[in-house]
């Protein structure tokens, strides 16, 4: 299939309706260039998964390495080596982590990274994207994003790592390998994306995407038929 065919302004429209996703999906590619007639980012942001959120809200825009640097972790799943100067930063940030007992110094090297340095990074909500998705990210509560990972299974978009903890960034290089994966949310990662406590991350993909889109209604139909099949056992069978 060619991909540059697709309808992604459809298919956000589509994913939004199955699942009542409240926010926008986000589509990140990683490349050696920027695309044509996309603006490069300006400013500063504490962290990479600070440009999901801006992406959520509607921009569409691409980064280079150096606007990853103030998150030392981030930059690390990234692939992207910290300048000479700042080098000590990531650990710092590590042994920062170890002392408050957040993390285990030999889950460090566990940390999924991307297998290569992107030139950019361009980031859009999927329905605006101007090129192909490497990645996109869905975000929900966890029964709306129950029901995508079985959408996703169903299309054979299957995982052999389903879950991603910390660091949330980490979910975007584990999706690239393994096809789809969900993600609880670090902490760092709510605070600046202002994910709500009650919201996790699904991340698929973006050659599997139409596949999964596919299968959406056949596992919401699905799913409202067993809630009524289940209900039914509860009221027959049940005690209480």
């Amino acid at each position: 299939m060619d991909l540059q065919a697709l309808d992604y302004q459809k298919m956000e429209r589509e994913f939004a309706d199955a699942f009542g996703l409240k926010r926008r999906p986000i589509a990140i590619s990683f490349r050696d260039t920027p695309a044509p007639g996309i603006a490069k980012f300006s400013g500063a942001e504490p962290s990479g998964c600070s440009f999901w959120r801006l992406a959520a809200q509607g921009k569409a825009f691409y980064t280079v390495p150096g606007d990853h640097y103030n998150c030392a972790v981030g930059a690390h799943t990234h692939h992207m080596d910290l300048p000479k100067e700042r080098a000590g930063e990531l650990g710092q940030t590590i042994s920062f982590m170890t002392q408050l007992k957040y993390i285990r110094i030999d889950e460090v090297p566990g940390f999924a990274r991307l297998p290569k340095t992107p030139g950019v990074v361009v980031y859009a909500p999927l329905g605006d994207t101007p090129v192909d998705p490497d990645v996109v990210l869905f975000v929900g509560q966890p029964a709306r994003m129950s029901a995508l990972l079985e959408t996703a299974s169903l299309a054979g978009v299957s995982s052999s790592a389903p879950f991603v903890g910390r660091p949330t960034c980490s979910a975007l290089a584990a999706a690239l390998e393994h096809g789809a994966v969900v993600s609880s949310a670090c902490i760092g990662n709510r605070v600046y994306t202002d994910l709500g406590d009650d919201e996790l991350y699904v991340a698929i993909r973006g050659r599997d995407l139409a596949r999964v889109a596919r299968e959406a209604q056949t596992i919401v139909s699905a799913n409202a038929k067993l809630a009524d099949y289940h209900r039914a056992r509860r009221k027959d069978l049940s005690t209480e």
